[in-house]
């Protein structure tokens, strides 16, 4: 389905469906057919503040709002985390579900000025919160952080996080700091996540990535010189894979798998299976 973003709810359609964030997730009832968001005649018993919603555009001819709750959720409905959500959503509705979770973050992160503290409220107009006191205003944070697949030859270097012990490997990310570039990120992190030097930073794509706020902006780049070495911290462990000798990587949805499978479709005329 087609999704419009919009911040006015006129001319959009009155029929509407909604995406409402609770602390654990995004509320959804899970059946045997797939994962359903609430409809305008289940929001009723959500309990919703309809004051306290935000108008995120046009999905697939509906309007398409975003709200939040808390406390017990009545069946069948239930939070469903956004990461167990990207394995049974479409990518559609996962962007719009990511969407309206940064969103709903900002609403929360944003209703008392930074500033003087006084109570904010939003601008019709464009998505930001402004103090009536100072005039301090907080648009949505969002994060940039690189994701790179290094190379050298046809091997891939992929790691997996200490955090996500038996995980999947995947490829090396991190946030840029105060006055760095995004390439000058990419040498850092992939130096102090793996202590090797990479060069040759290419462009791949990027994709918004709701954890809570990051743009993850894709790059691939060549291995200059060292060998891996990880702290055991953030990084447990890091290897040099063949194409066609890959552990369990990343789900489909997320942009390091596509930087994956665009390296194995290079080398092996297909992308990486499952």
């Amino acid at each position: 389905m087609s999704f419009t973003p919009s911040l006015q709810p006129a001319p959009i359609p009155s029929e509407k469906v909604w995406f409402i964030v609770h602390p654990k997730g995004l509320i959804a009832r899970q059946e045997p057919g797939g994962v359903f968001l609430p409809e305008e005649e289940d929001v009723a018993g959500l309990n919703i503040d309809r004051s306290k919603t935000y108008s995120l555009g046009v999905f697939g001819g509906r309007h398409a709002v975003a709200a939040s709750i808390s406390g017990e959720v009545p069946a069948p409905f239930a939070p469903l985390g956004l990461r167990a959500l990207a394995q049974v959503l479409d990518p559609e509705t996962f962007g719009v579900a990511g969407r309206a979770l940064h969103v709903m973050d900002w609403a929360t992160t944003s209703s008392f000025c930074g500033r003087c503290g006084a109570a904010t409220a939003g601008l019709a107009h464009e998505r930001c919160m402004k103090c009536p006191q100072c005039g301090f205003t907080q648009y949505p944070r969002i994060a940039p952080a690189i994701i790179v697949l290094v190379r050298r030859g046809e091997e891939a270097l992929l790691a997996r996080n200490a955090r996500f012990p038996g995980a999947f490997f995947s490829t090396l990310a991190g946030f840029s700091e105060i006055g760095e570039s995004l390439e000058e990120t990419l040498v850092r992190e992939v130096f102090e996540e793996v202590g090797v030097r990479v060069g040759s930073p290419r462009y791949f794509g990027s994709q918004p990535w709701p954890f809570p706020h990051s743009l993850m902006v894709g790059f691939t780049a060549q291995w200059e010189s060292g060998h891996i070495t990880v702290d055991g911290k953030e990084i447990a462990e890091a290897r040099w894979f063949r194409a066609d000798a890959l552990p369990p990587i990343p789900p489909s949805l997320s942009i390091a798998r596509k930087l994956i499978n665009a390296w194995t479709t290079e080398i092996t005329g297909a992308p990486a299976p499952g």
